[in-house]
């Protein structure tokens, strides 16, 4: 069943408690209408639990559920209804203004009363009707038969353990599983001599985990390194008892009957003591099972290494492990022979045959390793013929992936684990179509306005919303989007979706809406509408259909929308029309008074009717790239509930004053900067000023600045405790000249827009003044993560802000007027001294630079000249870096990017040296750059492209993968002892047959095996 009935129970009880007394429904005269409502969903909760357990065996139980859930449904549309026309009716009673307390509602005159008597008799039918329908509920058998009980807690202590013992190795394919096991092997080994060493394998369920873990148990290194080892399989439900005995079965020990936790502890313990050991914990889902069972006893030992696998890296951290390993979907060569070496197809030319056929089941099975071995046993008994095959697939057309039921049950573990507040936002992202990016702005402002979202004490919807998403990623139930470094996007599995639209089948649908029946139609809640061939979207002409659909959703396509879709659409809480070829709204729009959310991104209108305002309950008005809208209605300020207005990219030149009046607002996209013009009504822009009342602002972007007034306060954002991510914009992207009263005026501007301390991701966008303000330091900027310096054209030198405390990501595009990064980006300016325990960006991951034509030298440290005394009595002189002994450089540093700088003619010397942990070094457009060479710890991945002036690459020992492009000088590349992977662009087979066999054969002499090396057709892929 789609719909999670415990949290819908829940929230629905949320909302009557918190209606029944409010002056909306004091007025209407339905509380104790109500309040049965209340009691009885109040009821039913407690045994709800039970019928979900129940409800996959007993179809009685299950229909019972579907019936409930339709109720509920009902009761939550009721308390809308009961609010909105509640709300009308204070606002039309003279006697009981808005502001006036419940006191003044029993005030009402006879007169409004009789005129509101139609208002209220109508909702009050309705309500009674609900209580009809809920005590039937209530009454029937199947609940009579209940038990009462909540939510039982984890692990059992009946399941039966997993034998370990037999761990041969099943199909081990591509050269990307030896990559990985040789690594995590190496890094055991480097470790072995610790106190204790944790490392985790991570990733979805199915994917190769676990033959990881067995390439890296078996090796015979891995063997011969340790006195003891031991596998155990933990599973979700494990038993304690059980889990130390098979621990000391692996090692040998007897264990008597009936012996306690404790004791099997102490015997474990007095075993392993003095002697070194290696564990792993094979499906691991709770953290306990080390901090409480096993790492007391295992304290004994002299060295311990422990291995777990987990679907979830938080466990990962919790437990403390100090490295892991994201195992990735396997690419579909590397899926086709493990497809044919499972079936132990052994002629070349059969499997040269099958090949296209079989690439096609592997994407059908999703790339996933337990999909594709699954797969092979139900082709085991079909001819292998490639008409056998293709009948094969034919069973899964109109379905994008195969979901057998072993398949199914290995994932549907995943999403039984999760807590009934992220199951609901789980189904829901099946509401994507194939292949989507999720971004999380949308996504949780989807499950806000479904009402999926539990409320806490002090926290904002928005927050608790992102800690939703970051959840299922932690849990490998969504995939992060690895191009975006703060995770922001990411998509589902195509075989998690499928299973998420498996069980949530009866009320959702994603697909061509004019194939439904009726019968289908009136029983779903939510909808992706994929577009058909036709450019214009219709519902099926079933005219006594009840549409109950709460969410619309359209993919990108040129349709129109049917005129009569909306008005059969009254119960929508969420409408999104994006991309479609929409040009103008009903006025009847104002009837749909469930709506939280509507999205009209990159349609063609031009307005918005008036009657938006009547729309109490929206929260979110998404208007992005709307290129026909040129302003907003007067009534959007009567919105009361809304938490977000996004217009990024629309160029609006007439909004109403009022938007402070919003006072929920956390998210303002694009808040269009006017000249300060005395209109009392609509304006060019907003003022500075109104910003004054939105404090629970959390992303805020102020555009169109250089028409800002210079204000009469700098505490516009200082008192924004909730503001996250702020975006500054001056229209200086363009080649115009300024004068000196601008730039005076927009470096006024800025100096005043002092941010609060909390701000995390801080965007400059065209500024053109030639200095930063003061508060670019420590104390203003404290919580910053990501910062971004974008077209900051007239500015000289970068900020000094390498003492920043918690900087993870810095970008600096188009920086024009900067010609040298000297010893000030790092804080060493001439003459300092600099103490031993200074760290240069502490917490710095990702450094990019991006389109500096003019930028030439980049150097660290003032380098100073010294005499040495040399051989024979002789002086030597010779440049050293004053300050390099003396400071921490970038410790944390992964990534680095360089991209158009091509008058940039070296790299810092202590780059490759002191950043130890730099992984990806990306270089492109440095023309000027001749040679990356002697740089003993520099990245496991480069990428060069475009460097037309490069000639030598050489001595990176740690370099594992080399991609390389448009480098037509480049005729040198050696000493790069740990090469995996070569990626050649076509431009480079020529020029590079004179460097690639001395690779070739490097490696082999190393590693007694083929360099894999491959030809690229496009530029790689760096993360942004």
């Amino acid at each position: 069943m789609g719909t999670i009935l415990e949290v819908l129970l829940r929230s629905c009880a949320s909302k009557l408690q918190d209606i029944i007394t409010s002056e909306a429904i004091l007025i209407l005269g339905v509380k104790q209408e109500l309040e049965e409502v209340l009691r009885r969903v109040e009821l039913i909760q407690c045994c709800i639990h039970d019928a979900e357990k129940r409800r996959t065996k007993e179809l009685a139980v299950n229909n019972w559920l579907g019936q409930l859930r339709d109720v509920i449904y009902d009761v939550d549309e009721i308390v809308d209804v009961a609010r909105c026309k509640g709300s009308r009716l204070l606002l039309d009673d003279p006697s009981s203004p808005s502001s006036s307390k419940s006191a003044n509602c029993k005030a009402l005159s006879v007169s409004s009363f009789f005129c509101n008597i139609r208002s209220h008799r109508n909702v009050a039918i309705r309500i009674r009707s609900l209580n009809r329908k809920i005590e039937n509920i209530s009454k029937d058998k199947i609940f009579l038969s209940l038990n009462s009980s909540t939510q039982p807690t984890e692990n059992g202590s009946t399941s039966k353990l997993k034998r370990s013992s037999n761990l041969a190795e099943p199909n081990l394919v591509g050269k990307e599983i030896i990559h990985s096991s040789r690594k995590l092997v190496d890094l055991v080994l480097a470790h072995k001599e610790n106190k204790s060493y944790k490392l985790a394998i991570v990733g979805t369920g199915g994917v190769g985990k676990t033959t990881l873990a067995q390439k890296i148990y078996n090796d015979t290194k891995i063997k011969g390194s340790f006195k003891m080892h031991a596998w155990i399989c933990v599973s979700r439900d494990y038993n304690e008892v059980t889990l130390l005995k098979e621990v000391l079965r692996n090692i040998g020990v007897h264990h008597e009957q009936g012996e306690t936790i404790a004791e099997l502890q102490s015997k474990l313990a007095k075993t392993i003591e003095g002697k070194s050991f290696f564990l792993v914990l094979d499906d691991l889902w709770h953290s306990n099972v080390w901090t409480d069972l096993f790492r007391l006893p295992l304290h004994a030992t002299t060295t311990e290494v422990i291995l777990v696998t987990t679907r979830d890296d938080q466990i990962a951290l919790r437990i403390g492990t100090q490295y892991t390993h994201q195992v990735d979907l396997m690419s579909a060569e590397v899926g086709w022979e493990l497809l044919w070496r499972s079936m132990n197809i052994d002629e070349e030319k059969q499997v040269q045959k099958l090949r296209n056929t079989g690439i096609e089941i592997v994407r059908k099975c999703g790339h996933l390793p337990l999909a594709i071995k699954v797969t092979s046993s139900a082709l085991a008994s079909r001819d292998l013929t490639e008409n056998e095959w293709k009948q094969y697939l034919g069973k899964y057309i109109g379905s994008e992936s195969i979901l057998l039921d072993e398949i199914e049950l290995a994932l549907y573990l995943s999403y039984d684990e999760l807590p009934h507040r992220l199951k609901q936002c789980f189904l829901y992202c099946a509401m994507y179509v194939e292949d989507s990016i999720i971004e999380r702005k949308q996504v949780t402002m989807l499950w806000i306005a479904e009402g999926f979202i539990e409320d806490q004490p002090g926290q904002l919807l928005e927050d608790i919303a992102e800690e939703y998403y970051y959840e299922l990623i932690h849990r490998s139930l969504l995939q992060p989007d690895r191009i975006s470094f703060d995770q922001t996007k990411c998509k589902m599995h195509d075989l998690l979706r499928q299973l998420a639209l498996n069980i949530s089948r009866e009320e959702c649908f994603v697909g061509d809406i004019e194939s439904l029946r009726g019968e289908n139609m009136s029983k779903l809640r939510r909808v992706t509408a994929v577009a058909a061939k036709k450019d214009i979207l219709v519902l099926p002409s079933k005219d006594k259909v009840v549409v109950k659909v709460r969410t619309f959703l359209t993919v990108r396509g040129p349709q129109r929308i049917d005129d009569t879709l909306l008005k059969r659409f009254l119960l929508l809480r969420v409408l999104v029309l994006n991309y479609s070829l929409v040009q103008s709204i009903p006025d009847y729009i104002g009837k749909m008074v469930h709506l939280r959310l509507l999205n009209l991104d990159y349609t063609g209108i031009s307005c918005l009717p008036e009657s938006i305002g009547s729309l109490k309950n929206l929260q979110v008005l998404s208007l992005k790239c709307c290129n026909d809208l040129q302003g907003l209605p007067s009534a959007v300020t009567l919105l009361s509930r809304l938490r977000c207005i996004d217009l990024y990219g629309t160029k609006i030149n007439q909004v109403p004053r009022g938007i402070g009046k919003l006072n929920l607002l956390t998210y303002l996209g694009d808040y269009h900067v006017g000249d300060g013009s005395d209109n009392p009504g609509i304006q060019d822009g907003w003022n500075l000023e109104e910003l004054s009342s939105l404090l629970q602002i959390r992303y805020l972007s102020l555009v169109n600045l250089e028409r800002a007034a210079y204000c009469s306060t700098n505490t516009v954002l200082t008192d924004k405790k909730h503001l996250k991510t702020l975006v500054l914009d001056w229209d200086g992207r363009g080649k115009g000249s300024y004068s000196e009263d601008d730039v005076s005026n927009a470096e006024k501007v800025f100096e005043q827009l002092i941010p609060p301390h909390n701000l995390e991701d801080l965007c400059i966008f065209g500024f053109f003044g030639r200095r930063y303000p003061a508060w670019f330091d420590t104390t203003s900027l404290s919580s910053l993560v990501y910062l971004k310096l974008k077209h900051v054209r007239s500015c000289v030198e970068l900020p000094a802000i390498w003492q920043l405390p918690n900087l993870k990501y810095l970008r600096i595009d188009g920086a024009h007027a900067v010609t040298k990064v000297g010893p000030e980006f790092v804080g060493c300016k001439k003459g300092d001294h600099v103490c031993n325990e200074l760290v240069a960006f502490p917490k710095l991951e990702w450094l990019i630079f991006n389109g500096m034509p003019n930028w030439e030298m980049w150097s660290f440290f003032v380098e100073e000249v010294v005499a040495e005394q040399g051989e024979g009595g002789t002086s030597e002189i010779r440049k050293v870096d004053a300050q390099s002994s003396r400071l921490q450089l970038l410790p944390r540093l992964v990534g680095l990017q360089l991209h158009g700088c091509p008058k940039l003619r070296d790299l810092p010397q202590q780059l490759g040296k002191d950043t130890a942990c730099l992984k990806q070094l990306s270089l492109r457009g440095l023309n000027n750059l001749k040679a990356v060479e002697d740089r003993q710890v520099l990245s496991e991945v480069l990428i060069i492209e475009d460097c037309e002036g490069l000639e030598k690459v050489s001595n990176l020992p740690e370099v594992a993968e080399l991609y390389v492009g448009g480098c037509p000088n480049l005729s040198h590349v050696d000493g790069l002892d740990s090469l995996q992977r070569l990626g050649l662009v076509k431009d480079m087979q020529e020029i590079s047959l004179g460097w690639v066999s001395g690779l070739q054969d490097q490696h082999q002499r190393l590693h007694g095996e083929d360099l894999d090396v491959f030809t690229m057709f496009g530029r790689s892929k760096a993360q942004a």
